[in-house]
């Protein structure tokens, strides 16, 4: 079960994320969020197969997570009551870590840790404690997968990423699952430094909260897919694109995975992601990934039209008569005045 549920994490939640290049307010790659509906979808069915009356979370009432969970269970299965003890008692933290205790639920976390931590194969992410004054640097301690920076390795690595319909495939020339893709890239990436977010986030309820992620994976990706995306599209949908995917991201953090909107954006997404397919090449360095290089059957980019030297088939002259054009309206808008 658990082997699925990763598997159809990776192809059936991150990989739209992915195509849509989903960063909520252009930084978090939303690890928490993408994975709460597929909790919820999971929670669902085992209640149907067991025949239950509930379904409880332990969300608080501050958070994004109570949202995502309570959408998504009232719309697959509208008949089943939600136990929401934690918001519905105003616990703190420290009320829900004694309140497990004193009832010999387990709980797999550090309960002497002052931070409160989630992380899923597409991000760690951390608050609480220090955290909750954002005019301080986190302190070094509270990272788990990303070598701080300063002390990641002084000698750059260069990786590749293989693209086809927006998805990577082959990482470093080989060929695995997006799952083990992800899995390797936090691994390398985090070594040296990169995916560190420190994001004062808008939360759906409408608090602002420090949010301070860890995205190795998602940051390589994302640098790379959005890329090579730009480098397969005309100029019109370069622009366009970016519209569609901030709406496709923020009805996925505020928890709307199943409202009907989803599957026009994505039609639109998908369409655009068809030709997104060929290599990426990327350096990781200290807390920095950029793109070093790129090639695809698609590429709109020809080198006798943009090149500078001899050889060059691009009509200089036509230029102006795109400018003459290009510069009519404004002078008519001025000759006017």
């Amino acid at each position: 079960i658990l082997v699925d549920a990763k598997n159809e994490f990776a192809n059936e939640y991150i990989s739209k994320a992915i195509k849509a290049n989903a960063l909520y307010e252009g930084v978090y790659p939303m690890s928490a969020a993408l994975s709460r509906p597929l909790i919820a979808k999971w929670a669902v069915n085992i209640a149907i197969k067991n025949d239950a009356q509930a379904i409880a979370h332990g969300c608080t009432g501050k958070g994004n997570d109570q949202v995502r969970f309570d959408v998504t269970i009232n719309t697959l299965y509208p008949k089943i009551k939600i136990l929401a003890p934690v918001r519905e008692w105003n616990m703190s933290r420290e009320e829900e870590i004694e309140y497990a205790k004193s009832r010999n639920i387990p709980l797999e976390l550090d309960t002497d840790s002052i931070y409160s931590v989630d992380e899923n194969v597409w991000g760690r992410s951390s608050e609480c404690g220090p955290l909750e004054y954002p005019e301080k640097e986190p302190p070094k301690d509270l990272y788990g997968w990303i070598t701080y920076p300063e002390d990641a390795p002084d000698k750059s690595e260069t990786i590749s990423l293989k693209f086809k319909k927006g998805i990577p495939v082959e990482l470093n020339n080989e060929k695995i699952e997006l799952y083990e893709i992800i899995s390797k890239l936090n691994e390398i990436a985090g070594k040296h430094g990169v995916g560190i977010i420190d994001h004062m986030e808008d939360r759906i309820i409408g608090l602002k909260s420090r949010e301070i992620y860890e995205a190795p994976a998602a940051t390589v990706i994302m640098t790379a897919h959005k890329d090579l995306e730009k480098f397969v599209c005309t100029i019109n949908e370069n622009l366009f694109k970016p519209i569609i995917d901030n709406k496709w991201t923020e009805l996925a953090y505020s928890g709307l995975w199943l409202d009907p909107l989803m599957t026009s954006l994505e039609s639109f997404i998908n369409k655009i992601n068809e030709k997104v397919e060929g290599e990426v090449i990327l350096k990781i360095y200290k807390g920095s990934v950029r793109v070093i290089g790129r090639s695809s059957k698609n590429a709109l980019y020809n080198l006798k039209l943009a090149t500078y030297d001899k050889g060059q088939t691009f009509n200089q002259n036509a230029a102006e008569g795109f400018i003459e054009l290009y510069g009519l309206q404004t002078k008519m808008a001025n000759n006017l005045q």
